[in-house]
């Protein structure tokens, strides 16, 4: 089941909308490292990841993995790993997953700049967990907890963002 993500901060999926935080420089169609850009288009749900300290296997439609805290992303766009899971630490720019913050509790990894990879063009746009007063991501697409865990059970497969 596919959502949809509107500028004005809205996902819906089938009947239900929920409020969203999107990235601090808006919806973008040309998107870039650091841009702080939700890419438009159609981004598929690769797989889920969770932090099982603090958080039980979600229900959804695509693979589950528990994160460890040696797991991080690629944001260096010089290195063979950019926009890709590793394992810390690595000598490139790597953003680490395990947070005390918990907006990474749950993360729904986007496909975005995967397939292919293309230096420099955005890493890391990912669903998850948003701040208390849905103050704006880096890029992601970031839902209530509760939302977020409705919206995984509900069969989630892909957001278009337009």
């Amino acid at each position: 089941m596919r959502a949809t993500v509107t500028s004005a901060g809205f996902l819906t999926l089938g009947h239900e909308t929920f409020r969203a935080a999107l990235g601090y420089g808006g919806i973008r169609a040309e998107k870039h490292e650091g841009d702080g850009g939700t890419p438009t288009g159609l981004l598929p749900l690769r797989t889920v990841l969770y932090r099982p300290d603090r958080q039980k296997a979600p229900i959804c439609a695509v693979p589950v993995r528990a994160l460890t805290r040696e797991d991080g992303w690629c944001d260096d766009a010089g290195n063979a790993s950019y926009n890709q899971l590793v394992r810390l630490p690595i000598d490139a720019s790597a953003e680490a997953l395990w947070r005390e913050d918990g907006v990474y509790d749950i993360i729904g990894v986007l496909g975005w700049n995967d397939d292919p990879v293309r230096a420099g063009h955005g890493s890391a746009i990912f669903l998850h967990v948003a701040r208390p007063d849905y103050a704006p991501t880096e890029g992601c697409i970031a839902l209530a907890p509760d939302d977020l865990i409705l919206v995984l059970a509900k069969g989630l497969t892909g957001i278009l963002v337009v």
